[in-house]
């Protein structure tokens, strides 16, 4: 056991049964500490004898952790010693890596029970480093829109009872009726079950609150394909025409290129489609969404939802007045509103270092705004972007013929910024 004099935080994962399923070596953690924070169901397990305080976790957990933290020890206080007592895998969409945001890793002794994920594969008989790995506990079951790919293996925790039967419904709803779901309820305990069933015919009662899923993704012939790379078609989104077009669109995310845990500004959003593509590159990247039309807010929030980014940040409101609250971008999407007055300087004072700064432009006047943009900050930036013009024309039918259909060209500028 390491040395863990330094280390006054203990996270004790617990299994299916509890106290019985604890090392000797948790146990003495526990004991030693002061105070226990958990669920109602952890703290039942703990012995008559221990004399610490127990404590429920608040909600929101947030509060949590600002007391936990406030009991660190200090020049001028001795502290606390604290346990925490979680399920499973304290790393595992846990309490652990919220604490690590505050604390020190050299300040927490960590000891995790078998992830539910493992426990999963090790039933179903799939090798952990094949499948996607998801909660939607406290989420919305849409999260799982950008994983439901054909052939895709997904395990889930689920958020209670009601979750399979939800998640039957979108996988249907998805063209993906066929999908194969096992449900699997105390994993690991003396309770144990499972049952398994086809999305399309899902009959099954609900069972244990705690729960979690096998997804065997299987499409149908009419299967909505939805990739995760960027472009999607425009008719997977709801918009009154503002929308930039998928080829556009494509391009334009190429540039600003999506980092995992960067946050990218989408002003002018339209329907959202730049922000939702960026967040559907990888689930921990992050936008918000500033649009100035009720309508098209309203158009945000459903299109984050069935596209499977429901975690999309919207900004009601006219930038660049709206921007000065907002957590600093890595990367800034211009789709609107270019000739406002300071929108471009706004934007690019709020960029981070090594972030992209991406504006499209379909009229004369905002094409000369960009020129002239650019030409100001020449002398200022090693690197001040540069031009690319966009045309794209689709075949459509002319009577018994085809011909080509020109959309409007659209002038764009990529700059990033080195200093």
């Amino acid at each position: 056991m390491p040395d863990i004099t330094k280390k006054w935080l203990c996270v004790i994962g617990i299994a299916e049964d509890g106290w019985d399923d604890l090392a000797a070596d948790s146990r003495e953690l526990l004991y030693e500490s002061e105070i226990v924070l958990g669920g109602e169901r952890h703290l039942k397990m703990i012995p008559e004898d221990w004399e610490g305080e127990r404590i429920v976790w608040p909600s929101p957990i947030r509060e949590a952790v600002t007391k936990i933290v406030s009991w660190r020890p200090s020049e001028s206080s001795a502290g606390k010693k604290v346990a925490v007592m979680a399920s499973g895998d304290p790393l595992c969409y846990g309490i652990a890596a919220k604490l690590l945001r505050h604390l020190p890793i050299e300040e927490i002794w960590i000891k995790p029970a078998l992830t539910t994920f493992s426990l999963i594969c090790s039933r179903v008989g799939w090798s952990l480093p094949d499948v996607e790995t998801l909660t939607i506990h406290g989420r919305p079951v849409e999260m799982l829109h950008p994983f439901v790919q054909p052939g895709a293996k997904l395990l889930v925790l689920n958020k209670d009872e009601g979750s399979p039967k939800q998640t039957a419904e979108l996988l249907t709803a998805r063209g993906f009726g066929k999908s194969r779901i096992t449900v699997l309820e105390h994993l690991g305990g003396s309770k144990e079950r499972q049952f398994s069933g086809q999305a399309d015919s899902w009959t099954h009662q609900e069972g244990a609150a705690l729960n979690a899923m096998a997804l065997e993704c299987i499409p149908d012939a009419n299967a909505n394909f939805l990739a995760r790379i960027p472009g999607l078609p425009d008719d997977a989104f709801l918009h009154d025409g503002q929308l930039t077009k998928r080829e556009i669109r494509a391009v334009t995310l190429s540039r600003l290129m999506p980092v995992v845990d960067q946050v990218l500004w989408d002003v002018g959003a339209g329907c959202g489609s730049v922000a939702i593509e960026w967040m559907r590159s990888n689930p921990r990247c992050q936008a918000i969404a500033i649009e100035k039309s009720e309508s098209r807010l309203k158009l945000i929030q459903q299109n984050a939802f069935q596209l499977g980014v429901p975690m999309l940040q919207i900004v009601p409101g006219k930038a660049p007045e709206v921007l000065a609250d907002l957590p600093a971008p890595d990367a800034v999407f211009i789709g609107g509103g270019l000739s406002t007055e300071n929108m471009l300087e706004t934007c690019w004072n709020a960029l981070k270092p090594g972030g992209r700064l991406v504006a499209n432009a379909v009229t004369l006047e905002g094409e000369q705004t960009l020129i002239q943009w650019q030409k100001e900050n020449s002398g200022k930036s090693p690197a001040i972007g540069d031009f690319t013009r966009l045309a794209v024309s689709h075949v459509e039918k002319i009577g018994k013929f085809q011909s080509w259909k020109t959309l409007r060209p659209v002038t764009q500028l990529a700059v990033i910024k080195t200093y």
